[in-house]
């Protein structure tokens, strides 16, 4: 990958947050989901990862974070603009 996007990430306490999360991202912005991660191993916890230009990713991160806000399972959320092409390319 030439190009390293911005890389955006949603920590959830739930397994079924993190889907509901991921769904209402992806459908709020032009970003791709490089993965799901689900509880296995990290104690029922999961988070995805996502990545886009920077304004699509502050999007979906948002909207994401929003659509599980009430459930009290968002644990930590970050946006990173321009990440180093060898971090970026350890998710993939």
């Amino acid at each position: 990958m030439d190009k390293v996007n911005a890389l955006g990430i949603l920590e959830f306490f739930s397994i079924a947050a993190s889907i509901v999360a991921a769904d209402a991202a992806a459908k709020a912005a032009q970003v791709k989901l490089i993965e799901i991660r689900l509880g296995m191993g990290i104690g029922g916890k999961s988070y995805i990862t996502l990545t886009g230009d920077v304004g699509s990713v502050k999007a979906a991160v948002e909207v994401g974070a929003n659509a599980v806000a009430q459930t009290g399972m968002l644990l930590n959320k970050e946006i990173i603009p321009s990440p180093k092409k060898e971090v970026f390319n350890n998710l993939l």
